[in-house]
């Protein structure tokens, strides 16, 4: 008994849960697991199903995902109140990341059947699932937007690069005035995004447009190249 009024009252403090009505609650306190996670131990693994929400009550997690390379890339930082695996009790895919546990964490694990029964019974926390989701589509969106300009930055250097011939003294030396219009075709990007980036590229010194229309390309271009 005194675990379920626990679980209660952690339930309670939960802010995905704070809509349910006091039968709803007490339906999903006898429903949930409570885990305790030591540092390192995954909440969900990338490319696997738990078919669970967790939600973090204590402690503190990071969102990790791996590249082509095998590199790992810390996506977020997931604090108590946060809740992770909904994605997958939704479509059944398995996870798109792995959540590890940053420092001793406690967690509450709500199971699919239990999960799926809570939805249409109460819409607003429905709705507060939906509102998650749409949140970390668009931090998604701008993590992609900035991903999306380094790689413009680096399309944009190496056309730079190709466009550049030596003068008397040696330099990187582009003669002609580069339309903006032209390198964006080049490079796959829109003409708005390349004159960002040129702009940048001028303003931390690695071209210079010289008096006379030319443009010296510095050696330092290659970096991003």
């Amino acid at each position: 008994m005194s675990t379920m009024v626990s679980n209660l009252e952690l339930i309670r403090r939960v802010p995905l849960f704070s809509m349910l009505t006091a039968t709803q609650a007490e339906s999903v306190s006898e429903a949930v697991v409570k885990r305790r996670l030591k540092r390192g131990d995954a909440i969900v693994e990338q490319g696997k199903k738990s078919n669970a929400l967790s939600i973090i009550l204590t402690g503190r997690a990071r969102v990790i995902t791996t590249d082509q390379r095998g590199r790992e890339v810390i996506l977020a930082t997931m604090q108590p109140g946060d809740y992770v695996g909904e994605m997958s009790l939704i479509d059944n895919e398995p996870h798109s990341a792995t959540v590890r546990a940053e420092v001793q964490t406690d967690v509450l694990v709500l199971g699919r059947l239990e999960f799926a029964r809570c939805l249409p019974e109460n819409s607003s926390m429905a709705y507060a699932v939906m509102r998650g989701l749409v949140q970390r589509l668009r931090h998604a969106d701008r993590k992609i937007e900035s991903l999306a300009l380094m790689d413009v930055y680096g399309r944009v250097a190496r056309a730079l690069l190709e466009f550049a011939s030596q003068d008397a003294e040696g330099n990187a030396v582009i003669r002609d005035k580069v339309s903006r219009q032209d390198l964006a075709k080049m490079v796959g990007a829109s003409r708005e995004m390349v004159s960002r980036v040129m702009k940048d590229l001028e303003e931390r010194g690695f071209i210079e447009t010289r008096s006379d229309g030319s443009m010296l390309v510095k050696e330092r271009l290659n970096s991003l190249g």
